[in-house]
């Protein structure tokens, strides 16, 4: 509707204006980077935890997860910290870096927080995988390399696909790394137009644009992954993949492990370390304390919001499957599927327009957050769900109990574990989400990940430090909680 406010004459000026293009093509190469070296990082990694003799599987598999707790944001901080003259690899070692921005910066600091999702899906995949059919290419004398082509890297298919649809779409929608780097992408453009209010309707329709790149991903990924069959179709279960000594290249494996954790893990740690030291006599403590409690105050409420609408809608899908459910259940998805810059601006415009009191409220604020992460929590529930399965509640049902009753007595109880699950994991989301707390938040109020991102983008390194530090401390559970979780449908599944 607010682009619609542009003037007939001004419309093909606007969609067809050589910017857009320019953005377009800048947005492409920041994917293509981010997935590149993404994939460069993760794709090694989870081949050697699964198929190697490599020690310490379970401890590097954490170290390879344990960057998700870096939003890129920080991770841009950690690169942008290097350089100058008070930077990290000046002072500690002697040597001037030039500031690392644009297409680069943005892709390095995106590309260290989001291989750790490609890295899980992938790892999952390898572990789920039948060693037969590389067993038996074995036998007929052909090399790993071809074993690898030919039939491992067609079954890792899906998981890539969907990995790097994960990636892509987070890439597509960020705004704290790039803006950080000044690599001007449509997500950079949207902001710059909303925030210094030059051309809301142009930010509009940079916005469609910006969803209708999303479309085609989403699309893309149902192309490449159409028509294609993966499970196995013989009888019997499926073999123990005997592990591949690594002989002289397990250093060369160790010493990857080791560059990966130290660009990813040391690199944040230590930039951050270093402006600690520098930035702590001089930080505000209370205002420290009082932004990571309204930072709490709001992501508390926002999980077991975005809980209390999640557990109606998975129950529906999967109790009372149809095209109503299915329905309610992709609309759930739309609002985690649209860019989290484009989202905002909407519900700004929303606000605007039609209910002006809501505009810069804590209402308008905790929907967003609802709308955006309600279909993170299905996962943990839908799982349970499927796990309970219907014949208890059936017998209680046969037994003269209604079916609310039933629920609320039988399968509720045995949801508690997921719900927390799924209630941490969007109140972790929300700790760490920026661009949505940026344009919607109140007056006066602030969040960790908009200090960081406001003191580091005004080159206040030393006082964004702790703020950054704190976010990393809290996300921790988040990714504690993937590995915990993931390990339980392991033992479940195992039983």
């Amino acid at each position: 509707m607010r682009a619609l406010d542009a003037d007939a004459s001004q419309l093909g000026e606007i969609v067809f204006r050589q910017r857009n293009l320019f953005l377009l093509l800048n947005t492409l190469k920041l994917v293509a980077v981010v997935l590149t070296l993404g994939t460069l990082f993760a794709l090694p990694a989870a081949w050697l935890v699964t198929r190697t003799d490599i020690r310490f599987k379970g401890l590097l598999s954490f170290l390879m997860a344990l960057p998700l707790a870096v939003p890129g944001y920080v991770m841009a901080y950690a690169l942008l910290g290097l350089s100058g003259y008070y930077g990290f690899a000046r002072q500690w070692a002697g040597i001037s870096l030039p500031p690392l921005h644009g297409l680069w910066g943005a892709g390095l600091a995106l590309s260290l927080y989001t291989f750790p999702y490609l890295f899980l899906n992938l790892r999952a995949a390898f572990l789920g995988m039948d060693p037969a059919l590389e067993e038996s290419a074995q036998s007929l004398g052909k090399s790993r390399l071809v074993i690898f082509r030919h039939i491992v890297l067609p079954q890792l298919w899906p998981a890539m696909v969907a990995s790097w649809l994960i990636v892509g779409l987070y890439v597509i929608g960020d705004f704290g790394a790039i803006a950080l780097m000044r690599y001007e992408v449509f997500s950079y453009a949207i902001f710059t137009q909303y925030s210094g209010a030059f051309d809301r309707t142009y930010a509009a329709w940079l916005s469609l644009m910006l969803l209708a790149l999303t479309v085609v991903a989403l699309s893309a990924q149902r192309a490449v992954t159409r028509n294609r069959r993966f499970a196995r179709t013989g009888t019997g279960s499926a073999r123990i993949t005997r592990p591949i000594g690594l002989g002289r290249w397990h250093l060369a494996a160790w010493a990857f492990f080791a560059l990966v954790v130290l660009c990813s893990l040391g690199l944040p740690l230590m930039v951050l370390g270093h402006w600690m030291r520098l930035g702590v006599p001089e930080a505000e403590w209370a205002h420290l304390g009082r932004t990571a409690l309204g930072t709490f105050l709001t992501a508390g409420p926002a999980a077991v919001l975005t809980m209390v609408l999640a557990v109606p809608v998975v129950v529906l899908t999967l109790r009372h499957p149809g095209p109503f459910a299915s329905l309610i259940e992709r609309l759930a998805f739309v609002g985690y599927a649209t860019p989290a810059l484009a989202f905002a601006l909407a519900m700004v415009f929303f606000a605007l327009r039609n209910a002006p009191f809501l505009y810069q409220s804590y209402a308008l604020l905790m929907f967003a957050y609802v709308m955006s992460f309600v279909a993170l929590a299905f996962g943990p529930i839908r799982l349970a769900l499927l796990q309970i399965g219907t014949r208890q509640e059936e017998a209680a049902r046969a037994l003269g109990v209604s079916p609310t009753t039933a629920f609320m007595r039988v399968v509720l109880p045995r949801l508690r574990r997921p719900m927390v699950a799924g209630s941490l994991l969007v109140f972790i989301m929300v700790v760490k989400e920026l661009p949505i707390t940026y344009l919607l938040a109140p007056m006066g109020y602030s969040t960790l990940a908009m200090n960081v991102f406001s003191r580091t983008n005004e080159g206040m390194m030393g006082d964004a430090a702790p703020f950054a530090l704190s976010i990393i401390l809290f996300s921790s559970l988040f990714v504690g909680l993937i590995l915990k979780y993931e390990g339980s449908a392991a033992r479940a599944a195992g039983k």
